[in-house]
């Protein structure tokens, strides 16, 4: 497993609890070495060896490992080798639907604002997850950044424009920014394909092909369902959906529990890359949290891959119950 290395001054390593009880983790629990440690965390060993002696000195680590992001930590562990990720982020249960999205966002903008670099292409996504992550992005400057929307839905939009998580990420860094400038539905294939062939989206779709990062949230699908997508439907075509297995949607594409496009007319219709193109990327970011979205998540999973995942306690226990 390989972490995006993090661009962070020391200070703001040495004081970031989070990582320095998650190195103590790894050194004391797991028996891993500093070398294991700097390879895994994405940091240089220098700084493994300054976060174990801060641990030390603030008395973090005695017989065992101080409270606080304790279980958090070893859960991200058990999800990075039962799902084979280079990462895992694991915020503690926030309650409702609003409170977990936001906690699971605010992780993703810090973990955003320490990996991107010069000259990468962002793809993203967007919803409530996403949304919440501009609480925490503070990037430094960057260059040659280009940030590339990776599903419509422009013409309908509730509370927030889909479209303004992809600028806003743009401007943090200083990037380019390519909206994708449609509805997330389309009335037919043939429509969509004159979109993308004369509406200046080629660009668009080439660029989603060879993505350094993509961050992408996933809905899941039902009567109760919160997801951005599902309020873009019908009560009958959400029906339609789950008749057919569909337990989630990633960018608008509606799954079943092994990843697969379920054989529903909207999966045709839907302005967004193609899911075989997202899979590409150099790194999949996937950020969503609740115990419900575990089905959804496995399933994002996959179908495009993750190398970091971003969530909370309760997906976190689905997931690993599920494994």
């Amino acid at each position: 497993m390989a972490r995006l290395r993090r661009t962070v001054t020391q200070g703001v390593v040495s004081d970031d609890a989070s990582l320095r009880l998650r190195a103590s983790w790894l050194y004391h629990s797991h028996g891993l070495t500093q070398k294991d440690i700097s390879e895994r965390l994405g940091i240089s060993r220098g700084t493994v060896i300054r976060l174990l002696a801060e641990a030390v000195e603030r008395g973090e680590v005695q017989i065992w490992i101080a409270e606080g992001d304790r279980d958090c930590i070893e859960l991200a562990l058990k999800l990075e080798d039962a799902l084979k990720l280079d990462e895992a982020i694991v915020v503690p249960g926030a309650g409702g639907l609003d409170q977990t999205a936001k906690s699971v966002g605010l992780a993703l903008g810090r973990f955003l604002s320490e990996v991107v670099s010069d000259g990468m292409t962002l793809g993203v996504g967007w919803g409530r997850t996403l949304m919440a992550s501009l609480a925490s992005l503070r990037p430094m400057r960057r260059e040659g950044i280009k940030v590339v929307s990776l599903v419509g839905g422009v013409v309908r939009a509730e509370g927030t424009n889909p479209l303004e998580y992809s600028w806003r990420v743009a401007s943090q860094f200083g990037g380019q920014c390519f909206l994708f400038i449609a509805p997330a539905f389309v009335d037919s294939p043939s429509t969509k394909a004159r979109l993308i062939e004369k509406c200046g989206l080629d660009d668009l779709f080439r660029l989603s092909s060879s993505l350094d990062l993509a961050v992408v949230s996933v809905g899941d699908i039902g009567a109760q369902s919160s997801s951005q997508a599902a309020s873009m439907i019908t009560p009958a075509e959400t029906g339609e959906l789950v008749a057919l297995g569909c337990v989630g949607d990633l960018l608008c594409n509606f799954l079943d529990a092994e990843g697969r496009s379920v054989p529903h007319p909207l999966n045709k219709r839907v302005m967004s890359v193609d899911l075989e193109d997202f899979r590409k990327a150099a790194h999949v970011v996937l950020a969503c949290g609740g115990a419900h979205r575990a089905p959804a998540i496995r399933a994002a999973i996959r179908r495009v891959g993750c190398h970091t995942l971003v969530t909370d306690e309760g997906a976190a226990r689905a997931l690993l119950a599920s494994v």
